[in-house]
């Protein structure tokens, strides 16, 4: 199985200065750790990482260590194109791949493997998790219009797992269509392709700010305690 990492984010809303990915976590950055879970994923056999050629330097000191082969792919201005990139920088006859975000650096090996395998199946997969809030759609006034059934809402995730040709047919449509989407399962749902949620552990967290890193670190402390 193949997998790409997004690696192209800022660290804006974070109040750093660089990509949050380079940030110190547990005295390791951010990415260290997410590689670590693709490595020790029985299932992934190749790693590419997509992200800005302004990181390239800092990020490739994380891949040399790799028993497994990876390699960088300079990525676009927005997260489609470097998925775009990303999957014409896959290894020739790549059949499937799972697309990951950097920043959920506390991803378990073991999700990574229960998605490749469903994909292997021929299945389009994403992780997510059940939203326990009370959700409630709100114009641009702040005024409440209604409040959705909680009990078919799931806070979509990474990874996300597709047939490569087929994810490589989604984006040419995307483009020709002038789509923009934040996350590939979105192309599928507009094209009316299924798409099947995997559950995925709550502690599978997008670190976006200051308080996520807190989050993160609480969370790693735990792990290494256990």
């Amino acid at each position: 199985m193949h997998l790409l990492i997004a690696a192209a984010g800022s660290g804006s809303r974070m109040g750093a200065t660089k990509n949050k990915l380079l940030l110190p976590l547990a005295s390791r950055a951010v990415i260290a750790w997410t590689l670590d879970a693709a490595i020790l994923a029985e299932e992934i056999t190749w790693i590419g990482i997509v992200g800005q050629k302004v990181d390239q330097e800092e990020i490739t000191h994380f891949m040399k260590a790799s028993p497994k082969p990876i390699q960088w792919i300079e990525g676009g201005k927005t997260r489609q194109e470097s998925i775009k990139r990303g999957l014409a920088g896959l290894p020739q006859g790549a059949k499937h791949v799972l697309i990951h975000d950097g920043a959920r650096c506390l991803v378990e090996s073991e999700l990574f493997n229960r998605c490749a395998k469903l994909v292997v199946l021929g299945k389009a997969v994403i992780a997510a998790v059940p939203v326990t809030d009370t959700i409630k759609r709100v114009d641009n006034k702040g005024l409440i219009l209604g409040t959705p059934c909680r009990s078919e809402l799931w806070a979509a995730q990474t990874p996300q797992g597709f047939a490569v040709d087929q994810l490589k047919e989604a984006h040419a449509i995307a483009d020709a269509k002038n789509w923009s989407v934040t996350d590939d399962a979105s192309l599928y749902e507009s094209l009316g392709w299924p798409v099947e949620v995997l559950e995925a552990p709550s502690s599978n967290i997008k670190v976006t700010t200051p308080f996520d890193l807190l989050v993160a670190e609480s969370v790693i402390s735990f792990r290494e305690k256990a």
